[in-house]
């Protein structure tokens, strides 16, 4: 069998580079998805998870549930807790509200990120609704109520690595989007959220 030609080989290696080039911008675009189920699946960074119901399980045990909450500086809103901390059982349901106001002189659209700590509990705190990640349009002016249901699993406590865990702290940052990608969408108001993130 003859060796393959000068030719072919350049053929071959350009091919390679190719797929791998092609490789590579394929997985970029799916890093991003991959590392939010990473970080859903194990609660890492502070991620929170997302859950249908809250269990039947209340356990004796408090824990104190402080809220922050961060605007990007190009954003123009004042947001911030309602409630700055609320004293909870694990397993128990409870609803927090965020309040956003816009201070500029211009309609602004915002989408808000989200995280716990210490970054260890992440795997268990559930939100059953939130308005993160929902695109938020707020007048000049106007003010929105933004309501988060949620609850910690009562294995925070069994866990060796959580057993010791008495305050968590859910924090937001609030970002501008910008207005290529800013239709006009609802917010989750007092009451139930419309989106769970």
């Amino acid at each position: 069998m003859a060796a393959p030609t000068p030719r072919r080989r350049t053929a071959a290696t350009a091919l390679s580079l190719v797929a791998v080039v092609a490789g590579m911008v394929g997985l970029s675009f799916a890093s991003v998805p991959l590392y939010r189920m990473f970080c859903a699946a194990t609660g890492f960074g502070g991620t929170t998870q997302r859950a249908a119901a809250a269990p039947n399980e209340i356990a004796d045990a408090v824990i104190t549930v402080r809220f922050d909450a961060a605007t990007a500086p190009d954003l123009g809103w004042e947001f911030h807790p309602v409630t700055p901390e609320l004293r909870v059982r694990p397993g128990e349901r409870r609803e927090v509200f965020f309040r956003a106001v816009n201070r500029s002189a211009e309609a602004v659209t915002g989408t808000a990120t989200y995280n716990v700590t210490p970054t260890k509990t992440g795997i268990y705190f559930d939100k059953l609704q939130c308005f993160c990640f929902t695109k938020q349009r707020l007048l000049p002016g106007e003010s929105r109520d933004m309501g988060v249901v949620f609850f910690v699993d009562p294995d925070v406590l069994r866990d060796r690595d959580t057993s010791e865990v008495r305050t968590i702290t859910l924090s937001y940052t609030m970002f501008r989007v910008p207005e290529a990608e800013a239709p006009a969408a609802a917010a989750a108001p007092r009451g139930p959220a419309a989106a769970v993130n």
